[in-house]
């Protein structure tokens, strides 16, 4: 398949699937170049970079996917390696929730003193209206 129909299937743009090939995340299996130098993507790209979308919602950076992939290829990834580094994005998921959960009270609050100002305007206004 061309680029703009697994861009498509993907949603991602083609800009960067191909970043994503220059990176060295997409190899032989996943596209193949033509004669006319053009590239034919295979449906396992597709798979391919919908799992790297999903890792990159959960905090993975393209470095340690790039590194996982190589890894994982030359089966060289051992299980325990699989579960400290599953373990090790759990903790900083956890951190990045804790974080935002603060921030996301830190905004309410500030939500909230800003409307009751409001009130408070809005209250003066009418008082001084009605003498």
């Amino acid at each position: 398949m061309k680029i703009h129909e697994l861009a498509e299937k993907t949603g991602l743009t083609a800009p960067t699937i191909r970043f994503y090939e220059k990176e060295g995340l997409l190899d032989e299996r996943h596209v193949l170049r033509l004669e006319n130098n053009y590239r034919d993507y295979s449906e396992e790209a597709v798979t391919h970079l919908t799992m790297i979308k999903k890792f990159q919602t959960v905090g993975f950076s393209l470095s340690e996917l790039k590194h996982v992939f190589h890894e994982h290829d030359s089966n060289r990834l051992t299980i325990l390696q699989v579960v400290e580094l599953l373990s090790q994005k759990i903790k900083e998921t956890e951190r990045k929730r804790d974080e935002f959960g603060q921030i996301l009270g830190t905004l309410r609050r500030m939500l909230e003193s800003k409307i009751a100002l409001m009130s408070d305007l809005q209250e003066a206004n009418t008082v001084f209206k009605l003498r």
